[in-house]
């Protein structure tokens, strides 16, 4: 068997429909520090790269009047979004001093390992995943 082609994500973009909401609530409240920012006046349009992990990124987008995308009930596409941490009680816990709602903790069934969901500015959901 040969090697797998694919190495690793590198990044995930998403398009904000408030840019700078979006860029403070990912920067600020989950804490993504700024790669580089940039605006590209060709495009009328914000680009956003933040660090999420060695060698990973989220970029965030702005376009002018960019259409919703449903995401519930579950529609084709992006599911979600899932980050890895180490504790998941104190991740949600800081992320409700930031105001952030959290769904109930759920137990993976397969791994045993927990996990949680809440909503973007934009209503993406995002799930923690206790890696442990």
């Amino acid at each position: 068997m040969s090697a797998p082609l694919l190495k690793a994500i590198h990044h995930v973009a998403l398009i904000c429909s408030d840019y700078q909401r979006s860029r403070a609530f990912y920067s600020e409240t989950l804490g993504l520090p700024i790669v580089r920012e940039v605006y590209r006046e060709a495009r009328q349009s914000w680009k956003c790269d933040l660090a999420v992990s060695p060698g990973v990124q989220l970029e965030l987008f702005s376009f002018p009047s960019p259409p919703p995308r449903p995401s519930r009930p579950e529609a084709q596409g992006l599911r979600h979004l899932a980050f890895a941490v180490d504790d998941i009680d104190a991740a949600i816990g800081t992320l409700s001093e930031r105001g952030v709602l959290c769904e109930p903790v759920r137990v993976d069934e397969y791994t045993g390992r927990r996990f949680t969901f809440f909503a973007d500015p934009d209503e993406l959901p995002i799930e923690l995943y206790e890696a442990g």
